[in-house]
């Protein structure tokens, strides 16, 4: 199987881990929508959201943690948590994971989420995080 994830989760390419767990493994988005923007997935493949019914309820956990970890660690007041399942969904890597967007007063709402934000220093955020 040739999955991006899999292959993060297994350590053969990089990525900003910010939370693992038994179930999920969760890392910075390299593309971020806003300062923070995290996926979080399962540590077993799981091609997307319908593909098994288990999948979505066991990760919901470590999303939980995720967000509150990003809320804290960020000072972010809310967050989006959304999960594109197909690809006229917008889901590219066929992998369930879930996207936790932190938000921030500066760009509020939904409409705020269209773009994503190619000026993010995603070094800087992740020291926040795991610092």
């Amino acid at each position: 199987m040739d999955c991006l994830f899999c292959s993060i989760i297994a350590g053969e390419i990089p990525s900003k881990k910010v939370y693992e767990d038994d179930v999920a493994f969760a890392f910075l988005d390299i593309e971020p929508f806003h300062a923070g923007h995290t996926l979080v997935v399962p540590k077993r493949h799981t091609a997307d959201l319908t593909s098994d019914p288990t999948a979505f309820a066991e990760l919901a956990p470590s999303v939980t943690k995720v967000a509150e970890l990003l809320k804290e660690k960020l000072d972010a007041p809310a967050l989006n948590v959304l999960v594109n399942s197909g690809e006229v969904a917008g889901q590219s890597v066929f992998h369930l994971h879930v996207h936790v967007v932190p938000r921030y007063a500066d760009n509020p709402g939904i409409a705020g989420m269209a773009r994503r934000d190619p000026d993010i220093d995603v070094d800087a955020v992740y020291s926040k995080i795991i610092g």
